[in-house]
């Protein structure tokens, strides 16, 4: 379906960027009430930044040949970084070009006095964050009297960014006739209250449906144990080989853990938090968009506002706080028409947290281990078997050197060889536990299979023993991990754990005992030291916290 009757200028910028048809949002903006407030949910990606510009058409220019000299700002958009204003500038600039628009922007982080002077010659649309505009509307060099629209561009993000008084500082600084268009890939509270406070009679515009999130992104959802999240990464990364993969963590501190590890493994890349500066950040944005680097290691707030059109991947290192961070982290894939794949990692002690997480984001992934190191390979060697190096047609010059190398060496020493540098520039993937991702059946399902179904949670007295002791054990120490039968415990992971982590071999694990928020271990007599030792020694943030119980622990009850 073709574009609705638009401004000649307009609808000649659009055809020569190659807009041949509108996309969903564009479609349902433009057929839109004109003059009416918009409540618009649709996610990052979906081309709303010109669904926007186009929507403020009629206020902007109506019939006009060209947009006229002005010294007043007809039109306002709010992002909530630096980035996402300059990345909706440069859209609005290319839009509205050709009409002779004037845009000015007004972000943090550049030099005020040029922005004052931009503002002073006049421009049609001023583009900032909600920090900087404030600042321009208490200095007086904004002038927001003759606004006709303001459009709030990812307004959940800016008031999960704590701007929720600059916002609206900026909407009561407005005319109160003017036009007022919220875009948001959620809807929380807080934004529909923003709604009901600023805006009058607002249409609200859904496209895709929150449901489901993006159709181009394939959710899926990783079960591994604790202490190998990183080893997951890593073979996450190279089963996929995406061109731009983002990887996201809770805390600065992770960022510098993971992005560190990744380094040493051979990865080309980047780390986005807080702690950077503007420079740094930049020098890590260009490397991402000149391919120098393929992978960001970012927090979720360092990464707002941050467009890299070639994101094939998203992984959650760390589970997301809310469903509406898990939307907006696994939204920076999936854009413009292109497949992506959103990958939560899930520890089996989360496994529950996860599930509700899921459940409340509406989204339906398919659950799995990560890819084993072998599965790696295997991939690595039909990709090779594919490679442009093989397939396209060799010139004279590269026919002539093979010959040589053949006659030489002989075929299968020079194949040989291409092989081996070709896998030389892969990071090796890492050997993982071979685990069983079955998903929990639903809550409904548990309880109606009754007290005793599998997984469901016993009386507080009750316990579940692996097995009765064994003689080589017999006398060994006892521990407590801080997890149970609420946190998914379970012998088929916690056993290669504790061996792992400790060095310890399967014979030297006696009965386990899983109650409902802990567990009690049996280690022989020969593993207590090394156990004792590595307790001892640093802890991993992804470490199950244990220690040492009674030296005499009481023998453990048995059924029967």
């Amino acid at each position: 379906m073709p574009f609705p009757t638009l401004h000649p200028l307009l609808a000649a910028a659009l055809s020569e960027r190659g807009y041949a048809e509108p996309t969903p949002v564009q479609d349902a903006v433009l057929a839109a009430e004109a003059g009416r407030d918009l409540l618009v949910s649709a996610q990052t990606g979906s081309g709303k930044t010109v669904a926007f510009g186009l929507a403020m058409a009629p206020e902007l220019i109506g019939d006009a040949p060209r947009l006229p000299h002005t010294r007043t700002p007809q039109a306002l958009a709010v992002a909530p970084t630096r980035e996402l204003a300059l990345q909706v500038a440069r859209e609005l600039a290319w839009l509205y070009g050709p009409a002779g628009a004037r845009i000015a922007t007004c972000v943090g982080g550049m030099d005020i006095r040029r922005e004052i002077r931009v503002l002073q010659q006049g421009a049609h649309i001023v583009v900032g964050t909600p920090g900087r505009l404030c600042d321009h509307l208490e200095r007086g060099s904004l002038d927001a009297s003759a606004i006709r629209t303001v459009v709030l561009d990812e307004a959940d993000e800016m008031l999960d960014l704590g701007f929720r008084e600059e916002l609206q500082t900026i909407l009561s600084a407005a005319p109160e006739t003017r036009r007022s268009l919220l875009f948001s890939a959620t809807m929380p509270r807080a934004i529909q209250d923003l709604a009901r406070r600023f805006q009058k009679d607002a249409l609200r515009i859904e496209v895709g449906g929150e449901a489901g999130g993006h159709a181009d992104i394939e959710h899926r959802a990783i079960l591994c144990a604790p202490n190998e999240m990183e080893k997951a990464i890593v073979n996450l990364l190279r089963w996929f080989e995406a061109r731009g993969a983002m990887v996201f963590c809770n805390t600065r501190e992770s960022v510098n853990r993971l992005h560190g590890n990744l380094q040493e493994r051979g990865f080309a890349v980047v780390a986005l938090s807080g702690e950077l500066s503007q420079n740094e950040r930049n020098r890590a944005l260009q490397a991402l968009r000149d391919a120098r680097a393929r992978v960001c290691v970012a927090t979720d707030v360092a990464a707002r506002g941050i467009d890299l059109p070639d994101l094939g991947l998203v992984i959650h290192a760390e589970l997301p706080r809310d469903p509406e961070i898990l939307q907006h982290r696994s939204g920076r894939t999936g854009r413009a028409g292109r497949k992506g794949v959103s990958a939560l990692l899930v520890p089996f002690p989360a496994r529950r947290r996860a599930e509700r997480l899921i459940q409340s984001a509406r989204i339906e992934p398919s659950w799995s281990g990560a890819p084993a190191a072998a599965e790696v390979r295997t991939r690595d060697e039909a990709r090779l078997m594919e490679d442009p190096v093989l397939v396209e047609e060799p010139g004279e010059d590269d026919l002539a050197l093979g010959r040589k190398m053949i006659e030489a060496r002989g075929a299968e020493a020079v194949a040989a060889a291409f092989a081996r540098m070709a896998r030389a520039r892969l990071p090796e993937p890492e050997d993982l536990s071979e685990i069983t991702p079955q998903r929990p059946p639903p809550v409904r399902e548990r309880e109606r299979a009754g007290p005793h179904a599998a997984g469901e949670r016993a009386p507080p007295h009750a316990t579940r023993e692996r097995a009765p002791p064994r003689d080589a054990v017999s006398g060994g120490a006892w521990f407590r991990m801080a997890i149970g039968r609420a946190g998914n415990a379970d012998p088929k992971w916690m056993i290669p754990y504790l061996c792992r982590r400790f060095g310890i071999t399967k014979p030297d694990i006696g009965t386990i005992r899983i109650m409902g928020r802990e567990t009690q271990v049996e280690i022989a007599p020969g593993a207590t030291g090394r156990v004792m030792d590595g307790l001892r020694g640093p802890q991993r943030p992804d470490d199950i916290r244990m220690a040492p119980l009674a030296e005499h622990a009481p023998p453990p009850r048995r059924r029967g």
